[in-house]
């Protein structure tokens, strides 16, 4: 009786799993449930053929005009500005159109003292020059003598925004880091079994030409400038306690000292990180030469160049200003010198066709006294960085009136904030703006001013942001 049941039950069970799965092939075969089979009949997908590729050109076009600009509202903004509190005599301003006419200008042909507006003419001809995507990398060698301990020799391209710690991606001043450069030597060095060596660093790349003459008429305790060098941390600066370290290293709106032994700087620090790294180095870090046939055992790489000159222009920085001058005129085969890094510049201007009547540079950067230029010749800058693909790394650097920049506290008119990209410039005994602007009735126009001898340079200041504050609606 059992063997029965037992063979009722195998029997039901078969049949119930034959049919269920029967069932299951069904509904497979006819899309009702989920399954490899099917009876529909497949048809192979058919790419779209491929459109036309649009050239940049025929999209992009050429800069929209807008209406008109009225030239009586132009010379009336002028006039305004000439007879405000403070500017005095030694003013000259000039307003172009998108097509570079000149709407209305003041002495637009009289040379005056520039300040930091003399940085958008060696920042342009650099952004036309050098290859902006490039980096300045910071290198480390290793020498074996046959006797004594190995060497390490630090090699600097330029980088004078080294940070102290880790490779900081999130900003310009401190992307690369001196402590994983280190923590790169030092795996380099434990893997052909070695912890202990020497250092020396090799500083020559600028030759022994570092300062502009004069500069420090303008600087004496060097604040606002250090002599260029191979390489540097956070520009030099000496944080000594005197002046709070801003949260964010890539604002350089404060202005401790800075050191003029930058490279050794570099040099002790980096020996600290290799310390940190498990590397002993024997005595101190001594001047000299990298070896001209060997690869790095490490490195690291700063921002961009046009990161780097976005971060020159929105803080005014001299230092970087001067080194840019030095890469130019070393790409361009000038001597390695503050008198070369000027003529290079004055030489892409004039292949470039910009107006260098009345231009004199005593330096790349504005802050040495003497440089003098005519406000046609700013413009003259300002309008090929209306132009489609020329000098973008200078144009997309520029400060933004009442946004980032010296030139976010510099707005007369917040509804005009966004509007206005430009470069400032100030020294005791002159203040001056040129940039681009977008109009509210469409279009563009270019604009500079300077005001050398007010008799209030702060009330000349406001009367150039009050000016400034006024183009977008012409």
């Amino acid at each position: 009786m059992r063997s029965h049941r037992k063979a009722w039950r195998i029997a039901v069970t078969a049949f119930v799993t034959v049919a269920v799965s029967a069932g299951y092939i069904a509904g497979d075969i006819f899309g009702v449930v989920p399954g490899v089979l099917t009876n529909t009949t497949y048809s192979h997908y058919s790419a779209p053929q491929t459109r036309a590729v649009y050239q940049a050109a025929s999209i992009d076009g050429t800069l929209e005009t807008g209406t008109a600009i009225s030239a009586k509202q132009a010379s009336s903004l002028l006039n305004t500005l000439k007879s405000a509190e403070g500017v005095g005599s030694d003013v000259s301003a000039i307003i172009r159109d998108s097509s570079g006419t000149t709407v209305a200008q003041v002495n637009a042909s009289t040379a005056r003292e520039p300040a930091s507006t003399l940085k958008t003419l060696t920042a342009y001809a650099a952004a036309s020059t050098l290859n902006m995507g490039s980096t300045l990398d910071t290198k480390v060698y290793l020498v074996q003598p046959v006797n004594g301990l190995p060497q390490l020799v630090l090699e600097g391209s330029g980088d004078m925004l080294l940070g102290t710690g880790q490779n900081d991606t999130s900003h310009v001043n401190g992307r690369a880091g001196l402590a994983t450069l280190a923590a790169k030597a030092a795996a380099a060095l434990k893997q052909r079994g070695i912890t202990q060596v020497t250092l020396s660093y090799d500083d020559s790349l600028f030759g022994s030409d570092r300062i502009p003459s004069g500069i420090q008429e303008n600087d004496a305790e060097w604040r606002y400038f250090t002599p260029v060098s191979s390489m540097a941390v956070d520009g030099g600066k000496q944080w000594d306690g005197s002046v709070a370290k801003p949260s964010d290293p890539d604002n350089d709106e404060v202005y401790p000292t800075r050191s003029t032994t930058t490279a050794s700087d570099t040099a002790k620090a980096f020996v600290t990180s290799l310390s940190a790294a498990g590397i002993k180095v024997s005595g101190s870090a001594t001047s000299g030469s990298a070896p001209s046939h060997s690869s790095p055992i490490a490195s690291v790489s700063s921002a961009k160049l046009s990161e780097i000159m976005a971060y020159m222009l929105r803080n005014s920085d001299n230092t970087e200003a001067e080194l840019f001058g030095r890469l130019l005129a070393l790409k361009m085969g000038q001597a390695n010198s503050t008198a070369g890094a000027t003529a290079a510049t004055k030489s892409v201007l004039k292949k470039d066709g910009i107006n260098v009547t009345g231009l004199h540079m005593a330096d790349s950067s504005g802050l040495s006294p003497g440089s003098t230029l005519t406000v046609s010749t700013l413009t003259d800058v300002q309008e090929k960085l209306l132009a489609k693909g020329v000098a973008a790394a200078e144009a997309e650097g520029l400060s933004v009136v009442g946004v980032v920049g010296t030139a976010e506290s510099r707005s007369a008119d917040n509804s005009m904030n966004g509007l206005i990209r430009v470069k400032t410039g100030t020294l005791s005994t002159a203040t001056a703006m040129t940039g681009n602007v977008s109009r509210i009735h469409g279009g563009a126009l270019t604009f500079a001013v300077i005001i050398n001898n007010g008799s209030n340079m702060w009330s000349a200041e406001q009367a150039v942001n009050q000016f400034v504050a006024k183009l977008p609606k012409l």
